[in-house]
């Protein structure tokens, strides 16, 4: 199967792109790893990476969100991979599913930020990207060799992971 459509990746940070500071002990964004992420897993697709925000998703804003909404309308891709913070993809996830019908929507973040070594998000990124091409016009979740429709999941905070709601 080939798929010369480009993808549009949206940075919006989440843990994905957190690193941390040695001295305060504390997380926080410096710039995204996605550039480094697709280089080390030798992505070969065509990808426009736009860099919208770094920010954790527990402190995202209506006005962020719409910030997310606006990239995926104004863009004339109709693919999109959208990294972004666990706690509340799904909660963004909504705002686009109710305003676009048109586009194949991926997003994927990761428990473990890529700067730690041991991360899930260069797994997750791949993820989504194949995820991506592969699906028809509509909004998911790929995480953790999961894929699920974006209504249909939800985050187990207590145990790290995402679980079907279906």
């Amino acid at each position: 199967m080939k798929n010369k459509s480009k993808i549009v990746i949206l940075v919006t940070g989440g843990t994905f792109d957190k690193e941390y500071n040695e001295i305060t002990g504390k997380l926080f964004f410096s710039e995204s790893h996605i550039k480094e992420m697709l280089k080390l897993g030798r992505c070969r697709i065509k990808v426009d990476i736009k860099n919208l925000m770094l920010k954790d998703s527990l402190d995202m804003e209506k006005i962020d969100r719409k910030l997310i909404l606006d990239a995926c309308l104004r863009t004339s891709a109709n693919k999109i991979v959208i990294t972004h913070g666990t706690d509340t993809m799904t909660k963004t996830a909504k705002l686009l599913s109710e305003n676009i019908k048109d586009k194949t929507i991926v997003f994927t973040g990761a428990m473990i930020p890529y700067k730690f070594g041991a991360s899930d998000g260069l797994f997750n990124l791949g993820s989504a990207l194949t995820a991506t091409q592969i699906l028809n016009h509509g909004i998911y979740i790929a995480i953790n060799g999961n894929l699920f429709n974006w209504n249909e999941v939800k985050k187990n905070q207590k145990k790290g992971v995402f679980e079907s709601t279906y």
